[in-house]
């Protein structure tokens, strides 16, 4: 019974003191007192305040956690940035800096950058993504691909990386409204059905997708509402229902310009043309340019009303009345005002399609597919049409890459390399985004 209480006396003192301050009689507790704690305490508790605007009107609280991370999206190592974070606090404090302007504490922050090894070129991608943040930029990453490519993991890396708190799935979208409303979804997924041909799976899986996109129309009106970076990834992603042109956008040689395209006959019930759609261009079925009226521009103020009409349609795709009036008043207005007042920055829409080799791929979906639950166990024991249907997904998907859009390929043996060049990539087109505003901007190049 001693004994016991002994243990229970090391279970609720780590240190050797108890919860009432008594250190314990054990002298072999003492020695694991955190010393090195203790000793760094006045650097974990002491407040910096760092002063904002040219009156120093407002100020923040300096962040160690904060400022690493910021330090980590401009692609420095994660122990390096801990560190960094941890020297400028020091710094601060021996010197009784504790009330600094914003100027001062990044003038002292890029001295230990430099003395580290980390000069301009890190030191710009920290005033980029300050700027991007002040800014108040809305952002939107699109991680696209078939089941078993990585998306998620990919996602979720580059959300940490780049300190973007939202990552939205939508496989659990599509399962929120499969369950939760009356939309025209199946618990059986579109890839694991049969079809008569590769034209009717693709056209029931952009259908999907739009069912999809319309669930996450309230995430993306906030977005572009309060400048939020957003990531989304899963299969029900088509990149031309996303894809938003601009005159004053410069990445449409990186995008696919959306063309503009009606509902077919053959379209599934309960999906009627909705004045929405149109001009998201979300009606693309195939792949390849098969259309040839060009989409009009859509300037910042239509886009807005687009996105803001989104979220009174509701899942089934039925616009009220009254909104398919106003749509067809804008598509007929083909002068639109040109001295309107821009509501806020441009969004940067960023689609990826992750891409794995053939035999790598076949590999993981026969260790995936027997782990799938559907409502026709009978399917599950047809492995080839399955990895048929998510082969012509896949195909789908890369046919974007004809039109500037990024495919990239994904490995085990090079994945670091791999999300190490999507973390450029991605603050490339943050840069050429921002500076899409500019009277001359520089147009985007595909490295």
């Amino acid at each position: 019974m001693k004994k016991d209480k002994e243990v229970l006396t090391v279970a609720t003192s780590r240190d050797g003191v108890g919860e009432l301050g008594e250190k314990s009689d054990d002298p072999s507790l003492r020695p694991f007192r955190f010393s090195a704690r203790n000793a760094s305490s006045k650097y974990d508790f002491v407040k910096v305040k760092v002063w904002l605007g040219d009156n120093a009107d407002h100020y923040y609280v300096l962040s160690r956690f904060l400022l690493s991370r910021m330090l980590t999206v401009t692609k420095i190592p994660n122990h390096v940035a801990i560190k960094i974070a941890l020297e400028l606090k020091k710094l601060l404090i021996d010197n009784s800096l504790l009330d600094v302007s914003q100027t001062d504490l990044e003038a002292n922050l890029f001295k230990l950058m430099e003395r580290r090894g980390y000069g301009v070129e890190y030191i710009n991608r920290y005033k980029l993504m300050t700027r991007f943040h002040h800014q108040r930029v809305p952002l939107v990453i699109l991680v696209c691909g078939t089941a078993c490519t990585g998306k998620s993991t990919i996602a979720t890396q580059l959300a940490q990386r780049l300190n973007l708190p939202n990552v939205l799935q939508t496989d659990m979208v599509y399962e929120l409204l499969r369950t939760s409303t009356d939309a025209p979804l199946t618990s059986t997924p579109v890839w694991a059905r049969e079809f008569g041909s590769s034209e009717e799976f693709i056209t029931e899986f952009c259908r999907e997708c739009r069912i999809v996109r319309k669930g996450l129309a309230g995430d993306l009106k906030k977005a572009m509402k309060d400048g939020k970076p957003i990531i989304i990834e899963g299969i029900h992603l088509d990149p031309s229902i996303y894809l938003m042109d601009d005159e004053s956008k410069t990445s449409t040689n990186q995008q696919p310009k959306v063309e503009e395209s009606k509902v077919s006959s053959d379209s599934a019930p309960g999906n009627s043309s909705s004045c929405v759609d149109d001009q998201l261009g979300s009606e693309s079925r195939s792949p390849g340019p098969e259309n040839s009226s060009t989409k009009e521009v859509l300037s910042s103020d239509q886009l807005h009303e687009v996105l803001c009409s989104v979220a009174s349609v509701n899942i089934e795709n039925k616009a009220p009345v009254e909104k398919v009036e106003i749509c067809e008043e804008q598509k007929t207005d083909t002068n639109p005002p040109a001295k309107k007042e821009r509501l806020g920055p441009e969004p940067i829409i960023v689609p990826i399609v992750l891409k794995m080799a053939e035999f790598d791929h076949e590999a993981l979906l026969e260790e995936w597919i027997p782990t799938r639950t559907f409502s026709d166990n009978s399917i599950l024991k047809d492995k080839d049409r399955l990895i048929k249907n998510l082969k012509t997904i896949q195909d789908y998907l890369c046919s974007f890459e004809s039109q500037g859009l990024s495919v990239v390929n994904i490995s085990a043996t090079t994945f670091p390399q791999t999300l190490d060049w999507l973390h450029g990539y991605l603050l490339q087109c943050i840069e050429q985004g921002i500076s899409s505003s500019t009277p001359s901007p520089k147009k985007q190049t595909k490295d």
